[in-house]
């Protein structure tokens, strides 16, 4: 027997023989905006699913099936059915929809003055932090034995994520009043990571214009269709990628955005070719005297696992910040600044010792609202977020069960699910995606 579930009374009813069952294939429910339910889930806890709401027009059958319709809207959800939303997700909060009518100046109007303050006192505080355990974690990694190494990577990794933090307050003018001084501060703090400052700060800023907007957006988007479809290869690229690989392509990302010159404009050429020569000299220079010291060795333990480490933030914070089943990304002719900086961005709380070490940058919501907020003055402008704009915020804590979602589910875009899975198209390719189904936890 298969379930399907009709508009406008909810109700259960056996569906022709022929059709799988529950029991022998993958069935999932599949909703509008891309939620779906796999058979493991549904079996272990089918109360999650089942409300006695009326919802669009649903449909709970096999994958196999060609009847993939859709289930539950998050427009048109209830209180209850956010929560089961936030429960099947890994969110603790799932926000309404901001009204068209809201403009992102009306929801800057509402923070307090304060916030925009810059302070030279907090700013130099956040690089001695970072400065400090950066050097804390090179002095474990060089005193730990072997079985220790993965505990001084993963802190050293996250130090000098702190590193980026910084040039990334600079490069939104947020770090300090003298303009000369966050250019050079922002150029130091990326060599470490052989990230160019300026190629970096072009291509941000229009994240921050273009958030969640089909193709203009500079950081991620959802995988086009037709993209996938393309070649084999290119197909089994993308669900390594968009898959298991997905916590580190911000490498990626890194290689191919940054130092193609034909990317950027004409008049952002020669502070481009600026950055490049830093981090080139760095290079030519730090890597050798690293090896020099330590050997090509010492260069894997000081330098390439640190800096792994940092990407796996890079990416994980990236993707945490803007995807999630139920948040869409859309063409520039229906998008709206104000859902897509408040109602778009996630704010996800990490282990506090992350969130020190890293300056608080995953209090995003009020970043994305105005982008010259100092990060020591993000958790402030969040409390106010929250008190004018509560019920509008996309709230999570870090858990397994997030990052199960987006890795498994969020890929391709649909506009009307805004996002299909890779082993809805390519079941044939997508073992990698079964496979992190099957073994990543499910915690939340």
């Amino acid at each position: 027997m298969a379930l399907r579930f009709s508009n406008p009374i909810l109700r259960l009813e056996a569906l022709p023989r022929g059709l799988p069952s529950l029991h022998s294939t993958r069935a999932i429910i599949s909703l509008p905006q891309g939620l779906f339910c796999p058979r493991r889930r549904f079996e272990k806890n089918p109360s999650l699913f089942l409300t006695a709401a009326v919802v669009p027009a649903t449909t709970l059958v096999s994958s196999d099936n060609e009847e993939q319709n859709t289930l539950l809207s998050p427009n048109d959800s209830n209180e209850e059915q956010k929560r089961k939303m936030c429960e099947m997700y890994g969110f603790t909060q799932i926000g309404d929809p901001v009204p068209d009518n809201v403009t992102l100046k009306d929801i800057m109007d509402t923070l307090p003055k304060k916030v925009f303050e810059i302070d030279d006192v907090k700013a130099w505080k956040s690089v001695l932090i970072s400065a400090s355990s950066y050097a804390l974690g090179l002095f474990f990694i060089s005193k730990a034995p072997w079985y220790l190494l993965p505990l001084a990577w993963a802190w050293t990794g996250t130090a000098v994520t702190g590193f980026f933090v910084i040039g990334h307050d600079c490069a939104h003018k947020s770090f300090s009043k003298n303009k000369l001084l966050e250019d050079i501060v922002g150029t130091l703090a990326f060599l470490p990571l052989i990230y160019p400052y300026e190629p970096w700060r072009f291509k941000h800023d229009r994240h921050h214009a273009k958030t969640n907007m089909l193709s203009e957006d500079t950081a991620w988007h959802p995988v086009w269709e037709e993209e996938f479809e393309s070649s084999t290869t290119l197909r089994k690229a993308i669900i390594f990628g968009y898959g298991p690989f997905r916590p580190w392509m911000s490498i990626a990302h890194w290689l191919l955005w940054h130092f193609d010159l034909k990317k950027f404009r004409p008049n952002e050429i020669g502070r481009v070719k600026i950055s490049l020569a830093c981090v080139f000299a760095f290079m030519a220079i730090g890597w050798p005297l690293i090896i020099f010291k330590s050997g090509i060795v010492g260069w894997f333990k000081f330098w390439l696992m640190p800096w792994l480490g940092y990407h796996f933030w890079m990416s994980t914070f990236t993707m945490v910040h803007h995807t999630a089943p139920h948040i869409p990304f859309k063409h520039a002719e229906e998008w709206n600044a104000a859902q897509a900086q408040l109602g778009g961005t996630i704010h996800c709380n990490y282990p506090r010792w992350i969130e020190i070490l890293c300056h608080d940058i995953n209090v995003h919501i009020p970043h994305h609202v105005s982008p010259r907020i100092p990060s020591y003055n993000l958790r402030a402008a969040y409390e106010s977020l929250q008190q004018n704009w509560g019920k509008y915020l996309n709230e999570a804590n870090w858990n397994w069960r997030l990052m199960k979602t987006i890795m498994t589910t969020c890929h391709v875009y649909n506009k009307d699910r805004y996002y299909v899975p890779f082993d809805d198209i390519a079941p044939q390719d997508s073992q990698p995606i079964s496979f992190l189904k099957h073994f990543m936890p499910d915690y939340a």
